[in-house]
Formats: structure tokens, C-alpha cells, sequence
């Protein structure tokens, strides 16, 4: 084989990634920690994205804008569980608290949990179908900024 045939083949093979993470520095012994692996939290992501996916499906279908839909199994199910997503996040705020950590998740936790029952309210007093739209996608922006606030990587402290 020649060597030409060789290095094709070894660099057909190889994963640009692993040269990518060899290239950078160290990470040091004290940096942050994800926690987006242990359970609460993952809870959290599972559950911030199946609500915003209903979200979602309401916005594309227009289907909160049907007559009943308010007070329709959908929804009345829906406000059940973002309450109950609102009460985890809280609980999340509190172990970060507890652990001492000083980051910003805790505090965007706790702002998530006191938002989510306004941005539910808000789709709820919605005066017209273009208001109610809006309440819905501010609703959806909420729950994918709790999965991205956990799920991204922390940051050191500067």
C-alpha cells in the first residue's frame, strides 16, 4: 500500500473532534459542573420540552383559538403540569441554593418558576386571537429557555 493510500485511509477514519478536544486546555479542577444530568434537573428538560411541543402544536393548528379551548381537557391538563413545572423549577432554585452555589441557574430557576404561571395567565385573559398568539409564543420561548438554561454548559465564574 502506498503511502499516499495510507494517509487517505487513516484520515478517512479519523474523527476531527477527538483532534479538536486534544487542541484544548486543560479543564481546571475547580471549574463548574453540569447538572443537567442529575435527575431534577433532566426532569426539568424532559418536561420544559413536552409542554413547549403541545405549545408549539397549538400555535401551528391555531387550536387555542377554538371556542372552549380554555376550558377544554387540553388546556386545563396543560395548566395542571406547567404548575406543577413551575414548583420543580422552584425545588431546582432551592437545591442550588442549599448547595451554595452562586450562578445564574439558580436565580433564572427561581425567575422561570414565578414567570410560568404569568405567562399561563397571560394566554388565559388574552383578549383576541392575535394577543392570545402572542401569549403562547412568549409561553413557548419560557419553556425552551428552561431547557437551554440547563442544558448549557455553566460557565466559570469571572
Amino acid at each position: 500500500m502506498s503511502c499516499g493510500l495510507m494517509l487517505a485511509a487513516v484520515l478517512m477514519l479519523s474523527d476531527p473532534a477527538v483532534a479538536e478536544a486534544a487542541a484544548q486546555p486543560p479543564v481546571a479542577a475547580d471549574a463548574p459542573v453540569s447538572v443537567a444530568h442529575e435527575p431534577l434537573f433532566a426532569d426539568l428538560v424532559t418536561r420544559s420540552g413536552s409542554l413547549k411541543a403541545v405549545v408549539d402544536g397549538w400555535i401551528a393548528s391555531d387550536a387555542a383559538q377554538a371556542e372552549g379551548f380554555l376550558t377544554g381537557a387540553a388546556f386545563t391538563g396543560f395548566k395542571a403540569q406547567a404548575a406543577e413545572l413551575a414548583a420543580r423549577d422552584l425545588q431546582g432554585h432551592l437545591v442550588l441554593k442549599e448547595r451554595g452555589t452562586d450562578n445564574d441557574l439558580k436565580c433564572i430557576l427561581r425567575g422561570i418558576s414565578e414567570d410560568m404561571p404569568k405567562k399561563v395567565a397571560a394566554v388565559e385573559s388574552a383578549a383576541g386571537a392575535a394577543e392570545r398568539k402572542v401569549a403562547l409564543e412568549e409561553l413557548a420561548y419560557l419553556l425552551n429557555d428552561n431547557v437551554e438554561v440547563i442544558t448549557s454548559p455553566p460557565k466559570p465564574a469571572v
